[in-house]
């Protein structure tokens, strides 16, 4: 089996098991994700409902704290009316009843005044009526929290009964209001590591927030994304606050399970970029290694054939003196020309070729009558400029000759010795164009850079180093491109080369 064809299916084996090892990864990546974020979820649920229980009980206690100060303000009117029953009772009556119920408030306190805030009387109070004799300023302040209770008698007299929460009831409320506060600290402290916003009923208010950052959370475009971004991410859980009544949690992923979900794709660009550099690496190196064994092979080839091509320019000589046919070692001078030619060929590889304006029409012209003498006469040879044209283009002579009949003489093998090879240069500007066609079987097009490779052949017998070198004395000596430009498979293939002119 080709090695080129070997080499292939070793790409696509790798290239799948490459996939296949991503796919894996991304799948068992893909189930840590799920399983850290249901975990997760069920952290938030859990903490979502003890601050509903807490919730709860802060609801409870505002409703209680409601129904003391709701009995409280029956006490301070069942007081107000025994003493309005005191005042205005007869000598004979019975007055024990209310004087207990005056005596039982030992907690609220209460002042009274008359019309002009003349305190006449106080009870559980922390002054002195001896140096505060009128009801004013904060101390007004601090008792008018409730409407004051009016108590007449003896006509139009009136007094007035300012009273205030007991301490037991302020006790109550400082309790209740902490525990509002820890309430919303408790959100900030439990939602350390996901973060948490919790809003009103509208969505849109928010109540408290926990791991965001706490200036941006003023602004409402960034509260409005984030929210919108949460709840995509994970549905809302709905709780009941005190104050609130229906709010909503959001949150979204921490930033350990972000790292994680994103981890195996930053993971695999990394292995990538590793792999690409160490492929280049290695293919620059594999190059470099290539090129120096082509070079030492040309070097050495040429070597060897300096010996035996000195002995038959000998030879030549020798058989001209002998009076041998002048045609006869006419012939063989120009095989042992072109002997040197291909000497002189493989001695110029790796090494800087010298570059000559030269007329590309009759370097051309002249490799294909070369060819022509030496190739199956029913090929037939069409250069589409005359041969007095000149195109001057810097060329190795000897190097782009190799090239053209590389070309051709793999046209002729493709078109089995019949058919027509066609060269055609174009010239654009500072580009010059040189087409060569055939009319052979074609090049698939998954083969047209393969053929390229060195070694590659389609042929029984080979070296396939051919196109190869054509390629190195292209792109490595005359700066220019070589490649396949359209191929029909039974009809034919174009090599164009590009040349600066």
């Amino acid at each position: 089996m080709n090695i080129y064809i070997r080499k292939k299916r070793w790409k696509r084996w790798l290239i799948l098991s490459a996939i296949i090892i991503v796919c894996i990864s991304l799948w068992f990546t893909n189930i840590l994700v799920k399983k850290i974020a249901k975990e997760e979820r069920k952290k938030v649920q859990l903490w979502a409902d003890a601050i509903q229980k807490k919730a709860n009980l802060v609801k409870y206690t505002e409703e209680l704290f409601k129904k003391l100060e709701s009995q409280e303000r029956k006490r301070i009117k069942l007081w107000a009316d025994a003493n309005k029953m005191l005042i205005t009772a007869n000598y004979s009556e019975d007055l024990t009843f209310y004087t207990k119920i005056i005596s039982d408030n030992t907690t609220i306190p209460v002042i009274l005044t008359d019309k002009d805030d003349n305190i006449t009387a106080t009870k559980n109070v922390d002054f002195s009526t001896d140096t505060v004799k009128i009801l004013q300023g904060d101390l007004k302040k601090e008792f008018s929290v409730y409407e004051p209770i009016i108590i007449n008698y003896y006509g139009n007299l009136k007094i007035y009964l300012y009273y205030k929460d007991s301490k037991l009831l302020i006790e109550l409320r400082d309790v209740l209001n902490n525990l509002i506060k820890s309430f919303i600290s408790g959100v900030v402290r439990n939602s350390a590591s996901v973060p948490v916003i919790i809003t009103d009923s509208t969505k849109t208010k928010v109540i408290a927030f926990g791991n965001i950052d706490s200036l941006k959370i003023k602004e409402a475009s960034y509260i409005k994304k984030t929210i919108s971004d949460m709840s995509y991410q994970n549905k809302p859980i709905d709780i009941e606050l005190a104050n609130y009544g229906k709010s909503y949690i959001f949150y979204k992923s921490s930033y350990v399970l972000k790292q994680l979900r994103y981890y195996p794709y930053i993971q695999f660009l990394i292995i990538g970029i590793f792999m690409l550099v160490a492929y280049l690496l290695f293919s620059t190196a594999r190059s470099s290694e290539q090129s120096q064994v082509w070079t030492g092979m040309a070097k050495e080839t040429a070597h060897q054939l300096g010996t035996p091509l000195s002995s038959l320019i000998a030879w030549v000589e020798l058989l001209k003196l002998k009076g041998v046919d002048k045609k006869t070692t006419q012939e063989m001078e120009k095989d042992v020309k072109r002997l040197e030619v291909i000497t002189e060929r493989f001695s110029k590889i790796g090494s800087e070729p010298k570059l000559r304006n030269e007329n590309i029409v009759k370097v051309l012209y002249n490799s294909i009558e070369y060819l022509k003498s030496r190739t199956s006469k029913r090929i037939n040879y069409i250069i589409n400029l005359p041969e007095d044209n000149e195109l001057l283009v810097p060329l190795n002579t000897h190097l782009f000759e190799w090239v053209i009949e590389n070309l051709c003489k793999n046209a002729v093998d493709a078109m089995s010795g019949k058919g027509k090879i066609n060269i055609n240069i174009i010239e654009k500007d500072k580009i010059l164009y040189i087409d060569v066609s055939d009319t052979g079987k074609g090049v698939p097009k998954s083969k047209y850079k393969t053929i390229f490779n060195p070694g590659y052949t389609s042929k029984s017998r080979g070296w396939g180093l051919g196109l190869s070198l054509s390629e190195r004395i292209i792109q490595n000596y005359h700066s220019g491109k070589i490649f396949v430009k359209n191929s029909i498979l039974n009809k034919g293939t174009t090599f164009r080369i590009v040349l600066k002119k």
